[in-house]
C-alpha cells in the first residue's frame, strides 16, 4: 500500500511540472539585446527618423578646403606634315600662380597619331634641323618671342590674354593667332611652309604659303 501511494506521489509531482510555465527571461536580458547594434544601423549612428541634417548645437560644421592651384600648361598650336599623320604639338607652361614659366614657357612633343596616339619626346635631330625652338623674353607685352628651327624668318610672340595664353604671328600680313603650321617635305628639304590661323582683330580665318629661299 505504502509502495502504491508513493508511485502515486512521484506521478502527481511530474504532471505539477508538466503543467508549469515558461521562465520569463529577466528584464535586463530584453535590454541588452536592444542595445546591441542591428546590421541595418551601425554603431554610433543616430536611430532611422532622426534629422541628421540638422548641425549639433555648439558644433561647427567643417567647410572642405579649396585646392590650390596647379602648374599646367596650355596647347598653342602644332606642325603637321605631309610624311605622316604624327604631328608636333606646341604647349605654354605655367607656372602654379598661371604665369608662364620663365625656365620653359613653351615646351614641344610628338603625339604619334599614326600609332597608338602616345606622347614623345623630339629627339636631336629633330630639334635641330625642322621643330625645335629658341624663346626670348619679350618684355613690351610681357612674353616672349619665338622661333623655330623651320621657320626662322618668322618670330611668333606668346603671351597671355586673360586667362588664356596664345601664340601671335605675321599671316598675310595681318596679325594673326596661330593654330598651325604644315610642312610639305621631301626628305630632309623643305619645299613650303602653310600657316593657318584667325585675325586678331576680326577673327577671320588666315593662312599663307612661305616657300624657302
Amino acid at each position: 500500500m505504502q509502495k502504491t501511494l508513493w508511485w502515486f506521489a512521484i506521478l502527481a509531482l511530474l504532471a505539477a511540472l508538466g503543467c508549469a510555465q515558461p521562465e520569463t527571461l529577466p528584464l535586463f536580458t530584453i535590454a541588452r539585446s536592444n542595445s546591441a547594434p542591428s546590421p541595418a544601423q551601425p554603431a554610433n549612428q543616430p536611430p532611422a527618423g532622426t534629422d541628421q541634417s540638422k548641425p549639433t548645437p555648439g558644433v561647427k560644421k567643417s567647410q572642405p578646403a579649396s585646392a590650390p592651384a596647379q602648374a599646367g600648361t596650355q596647347p598653342l598650336f602644332i606642325i603637321a606634315r605631309n610624311t605622316n599623320a604624327n604631328v608636333v604639338h606646341y604647349d605654354a607652361q605655367l607656372t602654379a600662380d598661371g604665369k608662364l614659366d620663365r625656365k620653359n614657357p613653351v615646351i614641344a612633343y610628338w603625339v604619334m597619331l599614326a600609332k597608338d596616339g602616345h606622347r614623345e619626346n623630339l629627339n636631336w635631330i629633330e630639334k635641330k634641323m625642322a621643330y625645335g625652338f629658341n624663346t626670348k623674353p619679350y618684355p613690351a607685352v610681357n612674353g616672349y618671342q619665338m622661333t623655330i628651327a623651320a621657320a626662322r624668318q618668322r618670330s611668333i610672340t606668346i603671351k597671355k590674354v586673360g586667362n588664356a595664353v596664345r601664340a601671335e604671328i605675321v599671316i598675310d600680313g595681318r596679325p594673326a593667332i596661330l593654330e598651325k603650321m604644315y610642312i610639305e617635305a621631301a626628305g630632309h628639304a623643305v619645299r613650303y611652309l602653310q600657316l593657318y590661323g584667325k585675325d586678331v582683330q576680326t577673327g577671320e580665318k588666315r593662312s599663307e604659303k612661305i616657300i624657302p629661299k
